[in-house]
């Protein structure tokens, strides 16, 4: 088994599908997916979509109590919090203590284009802590659950945002110039690695990762940004109205699903995906799918998270 070559397969979805589309005739009874965020926007989604399949969704969130009136019962909520890797360990803890296996993990939540923010008692930059430590950390901390009985997925929700820049080795925490977007090009980026390595790691015991750009949409994630921004950067005109190709929520969240649960992606993997297919060479940028990278950014987090699993 090796990583799947960035071409299309042909899906039969696309831009326009949603959730709900790329999961008919799908039966997920009996599987469990860990959803980070998935109380609002693409997450609230994805959680939809997947218990509406029959599975069973863990919520992870930093507000439970907003996620619990968000869910309205329809899925389990434990309290996370990615910028703390201590709350990152009590929960890994309770779920394997648990004794069940995760069959699905989204890492669906994120920040983008924030001020600068240093969290934990290292000062790590938010983004990257968030965005990629918080969630590289998760996903190690569940291995023996998600190896439990193989044919997990792993998916790591990356953006287009990844070609504004890769990882900045010389300063990935950004204490010499914060710049917000290129923190942000990098945090994206480090996803898309970060799934690759996964994926090359895991395979052998049949986990499988993926990366997907939901695409163009409007959701929580654009807090950080002004109306001015917004318009200079041609997602939003003078009077606000939303660019026309921007996505649904329901669309947003079809790729990440589609990663997640589709039988095509059977025995592939470490593949960047986008619009619920796997992406061209074109839609990618090198330094995201570069297997010598992923292996330099996975030894970075284990050394200064202090897990992994697979040392």
């Amino acid at each position: 088994m090796t990583t799947t070559a960035q071409q299309h397969i042909g899906s039969g979805f696309g831009a326009h599908s949603t959730a709900e589309d790329v999961l008919r005739g799908i039966d997920l009874s009996g599987k469990l997916a860990v959803v980070t965020g998935g109380y609002a926007g693409l997450g609230l989604e994805t959680t939809r979509a997947l218990a509406g399949a029959g599975a069973h969704v863990v919520v992870a969130a930093r507000r439970p109590g907003t996620a619990e009136k968000a869910l309205d019962g329809h899925a389990e909520v434990a309290e996370l919090d990615l910028a703390d890797l201590e709350s990152i360990r009590r929960f890994a803890d309770a779920f394997l203590a648990s004794d069940r296996s995760a069959d699905i993990l989204v890492n669906n939540a994120g920040i983008m284009a924030c001020p600068e923010t240093r969290v934990g008692p290292h000062g790590w930059e938010a983004q990257f802590a968030i965005n990629h430590l918080g969630h590289y950390a998760l996903a190690n901390r569940l291995w023996p659950a998600l190896a439990r009985d193989g044919g997990a997925r792993v998916v790591a929700v990356s953006s287009a945002g990844h070609m504004r820049g890769g990882i900045h080795w010389d300063d990935v925490q950004f204490t010499h110039g914060y710049d917000k977007w290129r923190a942000y090009g990098q945090a994206k980026t480090a996803n898309a690695l970060f799934a690759l390595h996964l994926d090359t790691l895991g395979r052998d015991a049949g986990v499988r990762a993926f990366s997907v750009h939901p695409g163009p949409i409007m959701t929580t994630l654009q807090r950080h940004l002004t109306t001015e921004e917004m318009t200079e950067l041609g997602w939003i005109d003078e009077h606000g109205t939303v660019r026309t190709d921007f996505k649904t929520p329901a669309q947003g969240a079809a790729t990440q699903v589609w990663a997640a649960t589709s039988p095509r992606l059977a025995g592939e993997g470490g593949a960047y995906c986008v619009d619920c297919d796997i992406a061209g060479p074109d839609a990618v940028r090198e330094w995201a799918t570069d297997p010598d990278q992923a292996a330099r950014l996975w030894a970075l987090s284990a050394e200064l998270t202090g897990v992994d699993a697979f040392a």
